[in-house]
């Protein structure tokens, strides 16, 4: 150092400060931050345990279905019937039924001359006959495959005619 100053001051290589050690990295302090954060959001989240359905106080009373009322259809039938789309004098039929919702009473008709013989059967068997009928119709109906297939036959060919008349029809510039 100085020249003047006495051995006792200058740096001997026992009193050299060792070099300062490097700073740890953070990387794992932000690693565990990020698990800490992550485990408080799982800790709050609600739990699964799904709560006891209360009891109800007074026990409902179920009641079976009701059988479905012929008298019912056939006054209905009588009004719509002649929507019906019959296949050897037989068609099947849906009853609305106002407790279920929905065309849930099913009966099959047989008509011989003038009268018509109803059986109530579990469902409908045939495709639903979704032409012709209105929508506010109490009966839904039914018809065959082969009914449907040449109705589908008809509605392809007139199609296909009123494509192929517009594209043979001379063209008019306004």
């Amino acid at each position: 150092m100085y020249p003047e100053e006495p051995e006792d001051f200058r740096p001997s290589a026992e009193t050299v400060r060792p070099e300062p050690k490097p700073k740890p990295s953070l990387a794992p302090s932000w690693v565990m931050l990020g698990f800490v954060v992550g485990a408080l959001f799982v800790w709050k989240l609600p739990s699964k345990k799904t709560p006891e359905p209360v009891p109800d106080p007074s026990p409902r009373e179920v009641s079976a279905p009701v059988a479905p009322q012929i008298a019912v259809v056939e006054a209905v039938f009588s009004e719509w019937g002649r929507l019906a789309a019959w296949d050897n004098d037989v068609t099947e039929v849906a009853l609305w039924n106002s407790e279920t919702k929905g065309f849930s009473d099913c009966f099959e008709v047989l008509r011989n001359g003038s009268a018509t013989y109803f059986r109530s059967i579990p469902k409908l068997t045939r495709p639903t006959l979704n032409r012709g009928v209105p929508e506010h119709s109490p009966l839904q109906f039914t018809e065959t495959e082969a009914q449907r297939s040449a109705w589908l036959g008809e509605k392809r060919e007139d199609t296909w005619r009123a494509l192929s008349e517009s594209a043979r029809a001379p063209s008019r510039a306004p």
